[in-house]
């Protein structure tokens, strides 16, 4: 089965035209969700930088010092800014659809402002932000942009729902089902009426059948007084601590503050609080990929036009049956002295070098030591990567769990659920003596497991 293509909606090069000279800021209005969103197209990590040339153009030009339809000078030498920044980058660019449609881009706002190629360049402006003051509490924000005061104003308090992403990789879904799946490429992790998530995970190493994830695109939609379209995305090595046009909130509008990015840790952890619908998504980097965490309401969850046509939504749905991995198998193949990477995880020569069963668990229990399935999961990591820092992403994802899940009674999870034939779910196993948990294991091992 060929994963599905991240899906995108854009107007295309010809919604360039019809931006005249006096378009002035109708024109720079539409840039950021065409350049913005094409780079939500699968694509191979590269040194390709096209986002960091997008993200300078919009900063120098957005705001309250954006160049007005009289200010051609200033928007030219921002322009040809621009062109040079893609010029630099065109060598590792050349396969990359962002890339080409920012230089057609470039080319037609040139000719609409009758800018010439050759002239004065501007360094790029930072955004301005918000006065100090001005924070996501600020009283004369519409109540309507924060969700707990605005829809259960005289009802009981929403219920919350959790999902994560992380490894080789392992999916916890809305229903804490948790399963470990190949998804290889660009898959959809959320896609509601309010925001999409798309992920692409790539080999570990070329030959390797070990994925995690490269790169996340966060689409937060228009809505209502409260927030304008905001695109944050990431990649490996590349974790901004704004959004894609350079600001760190929801844009001009009055509730502007109730969509807001803070940066954590410096390149390794930020999280986004998007108060009008009552989110948070933590977005790490751990090693050289990237783990996804969100706090959601249920109402939010299932805001989606037509559920039954909405398709794959892992985070709803759960990974199809056909990239689902049975780690349990792996792990009882595994346990031996001295056994390394089972052969039915990848018959590849060049798989990487993995670490013993016996060095695994001790490595996983420094970390993790309750034997749940973040515990199991790091385990397999290890046996399937060799990459110790996959240790640290089932740690962090655990601790997302204890800081996001509403039900402090699910935090730990003992037994992976599987999808029977017909869709129907297997409930997970609730923790077990040890000795027990050994008779159900070979009984669990007769469930049929699709690869």
């Amino acid at each position: 089965m060929q994963p599905p293509r991240e899906r995108l909606v854009v107007t295309g090069r010809a919604g360039w035209m019809g931006m005249g000279r006096g378009a002035g800021r109708s024109a720079l209005g539409f840039w950021p969700t065409l350049a913005f969103l094409l780079c939500s197209f699968p694509a191979a990590t590269s040194p390709c930088k096209i986002l960091k040339c997008n993200s300078e153009f919009w900063s120098a030009t957005s705001g309250s010092h954006a160049p007005a339809s009289d200010d051609a000078p200033e928007f030219c030498a921002a322009l040809r800014t621009y062109a040079l920044c893609t010029r630099r980058t065109a060598r590792t660019c050349r396969g990359d659809l962002a890339y080409h449609s920012a230089v057609h881009g470039i080319e037609d706002l040139m000719s609409q402002h009758n800018c010439s190629k050759d002239g004065p360049t501007s360094q790029p402006r930072l955004r301005m932000l918000p006065p100090a003051g001005d924070s996501q509490e600020r009283s004369d924000s519409p109540e309507i942009c924060h969700y707990e005061k605005s829809f259960h104003k005289h009802s009981a308090a929403p219920n919350y729902t959790h999902c994560g992403l992380f490894g080789d990789p392992h999916l916890r879904t809305f229903t804490d089902r948790f399963q470990t799946c190949k998804v290889q490429g660009a898959w959809p992790l959320i896609d509601n009426n309010y925001l999409n998530v798309q992920v692409t995970n790539t080999p570990v190493l070329p030959g390797s059948a070990a994925t995690a994830t490269s790169k996340l695109t966060i689409i937060f939609k228009n809505f209502q007084e409260c927030v304008d379209q905001k695109v944050y995305q990431a990649e490996m090595d590349e974790l901004p601590a704004a959004f894609a046009d350079g600001s760190k909130n929801g844009g001009d509008k009055h509730g502007a503050n109730s969509l807001k990015i803070t940066e954590k840790v410096s390149g390794q952890h930020v999280e986004i609080q998007a108060k009008y619908i009552g989110t948070t998504i933590v977005v790490r980097q751990v090693g050289r990929y990237l783990t996804f965490a969100v706090r959601m309401p249920e109402e939010v969850v299932n805001a989606v036009e037509d559920r039954d046509s909405q398709g794959l939504y892992l985070c709803l749905r759960g990974c199809p049956l056909n990239q689902q991995i049975d780690f349990q198998a792996f792990r009882t193949n595994a346990e031996g002295p001295g056994t390394r990477r089972p052969a039915a995880a990848s018959p590849s020569p060049a798989a990487p070098e993995t670490f013993p069963y016996e060095t695994a668990v001790a490595k996983c229990k420094e970390k993790l030591p309750v034997e749940d399935l973040y515990y199991q999961a790091c385990v397999f990591d290890l046996l399937t990567t060799g990459d110790v820092n996959f240790t640290l992403a089932a740690y962090y994802a655990l601790e997302d769990v204890k800081m996001l899940h509403s039900n402090k009674d699910k935090l730990h999870l003992y037994e992976r659920t599987r999808e029977l034939p017909g869709g129907v779910a297997a409930a997970g196993l609730p923790p077990a003596p040890q000795r027990l948990l050994g008779t159900l294991v070979p009984l669990l091992a007769l469930i049929p497991v699709f690869w």
